[in-house]
């Protein structure tokens, strides 16, 4: 669902500078720095489902995560679609435009509503040569994100299914878990078919993968989400 993205300028709450603050691109800035660049903020806001951008279009801006989930998707010549990561709050993407200013290299979909903070290149551009420790900053995320990447691809290579769903688990409960009563709750919003996608599996080998996991008591499986009850056993899975 592309449909119309709704975008304007707006000011920034509190809550919305606090997570911004956490972003790569402003944590590297002063109060008035931060402020300044604030004002340049656009609100994006996205229904479920809906697409922000699509592989291969001009990219003219980056985004960072206000509130809900957006995935990064790649698209094989076959149809099959690849699940590259899945970002929240104070989370930054559609950075590598900036310098490489070549069509996007993946689709940008909303997991849930969501709404996003928006800065046009032309806004910023000025900044990375008036304050160079924004681009380090950004630079810094661009390595964070190739390591991740390389690490995927080991992953792909020595590391079995079950080893990567572990994995997978583990870092969507770094992000998005909630301590509870009953262990550590991960509310991921992602549906099978996704979180197959995302350990580069079918959805039948990850089923039975969570199922097993299950059967030993290492979590508890529910509608888009699982409780983590024995993060040590999971962790000792994923290496």
């Amino acid at each position: 669902m592309h449909g119309v993205v709704s975008r304007r300028r707006t000011s920034v709450t509190d809550r919305d500078v606090d997570v911004l603050s956490r972003a790569p691109l402003f944590e590297a800035l002063d109060e008035q720095g931060a402020k300044a660049l604030r004002s340049n903020v656009t609100e994006v806001r996205l229904a479920r489902g809906q697409t922000l951008f699509s592989e291969g279009e001009t990219g003219d801006r980056l985004y960072v995560v206000l509130e809900g989930k957006i995935k990064l998707t790649r698209t094989a010549p076959d149809g099959r679609e690849n699940l590259l990561s899945v970002l929240g709050p104070s989370e930054m993407f559609g950075e590598l435009s900036l310098f490489d200013p070549r069509p996007r290299t993946a689709s940008a979909v909303a997991v849930t509503e969501c709404r996003l903070a928006g800065l046009g290149h032309d806004d910023l551009r000025p900044w990375l040569t008036g304050h160079p420790e924004v681009a380090v900053q950004l630079l810094r995320a661009l390595a964070q994100r190739l390591r991740r990447t390389n690490d995927v691809m080991a992953d792909l290579v020595f590391t079995d299914v079950p080893g990567r769903v572990a994995k997978a688990l583990l870092d969507l409960a770094e992000r998005f878990g909630q301590p509870s009563e009953q262990g550590l709750h991960v509310h991921h919003d992602l549906t099978q078919e996704e979180l197959a996608q995302l350990v580069g599996a079918s959805r039948e080998t990850v089923n039975k993968a969570l199922a097993d996991f299950a059967q030993r008591n290492w979590l508890r499986i529910e509608a888009r989400a699982v409780v983590i009850l024995d993060i040590e056993r999971l962790r000792k899975r994923s290496k």
